[in-house]
């Protein structure tokens, strides 16, 4: 995140032309992957509202521009939230859940949402009946673990630099581990849960999922 901000600053891309870099490099490698559900068609129009917002102000958010993967039993507005069901996948929710929201304040861009176990019940693997199974990008003969392993393989993928997941006893840190990232299973009651699909009301917790401890620890300040 430091690094794409002092390329803001320095004016050596945008947020749209990195948000446009990230879109095509899920549209070349992700067939292999699958761990992307669904693409944000607002995505582009955000990045623009940033950048114009970026030469007004001179002030760059603590997220600002920066592209995020979320899994797909969070809600995000006009965007399918499904956990992994058919049960609900035509379920399109009216407004983002409070973390959602937070992010989205604080400039991350939604750039897609992930594949997830179905109901997050599974540990071991990716694999809905809405998108099917996900595979590790580090050799796509192995799982990304799960229930997370949508959102592991696409920033290991480099789909996007930052990523949620949710966790009932391995969700975030399996997926973490399978994919070289770094995952915070958070303190139960630390992160709101609110509009959040859970599986295990007294386990689940969301929290972040990226390359860094740094940018883990900054997502996880924001939500």
């Amino acid at each position: 995140i430091s690094g794409i901000h002092q390329a803001y600053k320095n004016g050596d891309y945008n947020c749209r032309q990195l948000v446009e870099a990230y879109l095509e490099r899920i549209s070349e490698l992700d067939h292999t992957i699958n761990s992307i559900t669904t693409i944000n068609p607002d995505a582009v129009a955000r990045a623009i509202e940033l950048d114009e917002e970026y030469r007004e102000t001179g002030i760059l958010k603590p997220l600002h521009g920066i592209p995020l993967v979320v899994k797909d039993n969070i809600n995000t507005a006009g965007m399918p939230t499904t956990a992994g069901s058919l049960a609900l996948k035509d379920f399109i929710p009216e407004e983002d859940a409070f973390i959602i929201r937070k992010l989205v304040e604080a400039g991350a861009i939604i750039i897609a949402k992930s594949n997830m176990a179905e109901w997050a019940f599974s540990p071991m693997h990716t694999e809905s009946s809405t998108a099917g199974t996900t595979r590790n990008p580090y050799n796509t003969e192995y799982v990304p673990a799960g229930s997370s392993g949508g959102t592991a393989a696409a920033i290991a993928s480099n789909f996007a630099v930052v990523g949620l997941g949710t966790d009932t006893g391995n969700s975030i840190r399996g997926p973490s581990s399978h994919c070289a990232l770094v995952g915070f299973r958070t303190t139960m009651g630390l992160v709101s849960r609110s509009a959040v699909i859970l599986l295990y009301l007294r386990n689940d917790v969301v929290g972040p999922m990226c390359r860094t401890v740094k940018d883990a620890t900054r997502v996880l300040d924001i939500i």
